[in-house]
């Protein structure tokens, strides 16, 4: 099984980040504007990806599996791309100093592919509007996020 992992620093206090990952309000201010469900442990929310112009890029279902007030938060795809399904995506957090820490992780993709590269990239790119959300008031969610290549 691959990985995705990546660390980033928010200057703010672990609850705040914790927030942003587990309310429907929260996620549609740095991932995507699109999010609907209920974000609690055990309900699915749903995650719909769109062009500027409104076209439908992608979507993905994910299963809240465990939430852990200001530790831990992991959810399991259980639709979206083939290579997502069955994976889990895990956010663990820790205050050290003045910065909540989130080790971000896309775990138990089946093979390291080509699209796993580009995840990864994004997922660097969705950290940022994280920390950007937390830190200034405002991320960068889809459709309004950077585009990398040809695939968003």
């Amino acid at each position: 099984m691959a990985n995705i992992i990546h660390r980033v620093g928010i200057k703010a206090q672990v609850h705040d980040v914790y927030k942003a990952l587990t309310t429907l309000e929260g996620l549609s201010n740095w991932w995507t504007r699109e999010v609907s469900g209920a974000a609690d442990e055990g309900k699915e929310i749903v995650f719909v990806f769109k062009t500027p112009s409104g076209e439908v890029k992608g979507s993905m279902r994910m299963k809240v599996m465990k939430q852990s007030q200001d530790r831990t938060v992991q959810w399991r795809c259980t639709e979206g791309p083939a290579e997502w399904i069955g994976t889990d995506i895990t956010f663990d957090l820790s205050q050290q100093g003045e910065y909540a820490i989130v080790l971000f992780g896309h775990r138990n993709w089946k093979e390291e592919v080509e699209f796993m590269g580009h995840c990864s990239m994004k997922w660097a790119i969705f950290m940022m509007s994280l920390k950007d959300l937390v830190e200034k008031g405002k991320g960068q969610p889809s459709p309004v996020d950077v585009k990398i290549d040809n695939w968003n």
